[in-house]
């Protein structure tokens, strides 16, 4: 049972927000977060280390796919 958490769930404004993955030129960091709409205010959520850190960010939101922004 221990070391097996199931994902949680979270929601985001689907209305207002997009899903992205906001990765550096220089030195290839990825960062998840969600750009505003309207303001194009990116917010920071999670670290990308690696494949597994992308797809639990997908899952917990209920993402298929996400852009790249630079």
């Amino acid at each position: 049972m221990f070391g097996h958490k199931k994902a949680e769930h979270k929601t985001y404004d689907k209305e207002n927000e997009e899903p992205v993955l906001r990765c550096s030129i220089c030195t290839g960091e990825q960062v998840a977060g969600f750009l505003d709409l309207h303001s194009g205010k990116f917010t920071e959520i999670t670290l990308i280390r690696d494949e597994q850190d992308l797809e639990r960010f997908k899952e917990t939101y209920g993402i298929s796919t996400i852009r790249k922004i630079y």
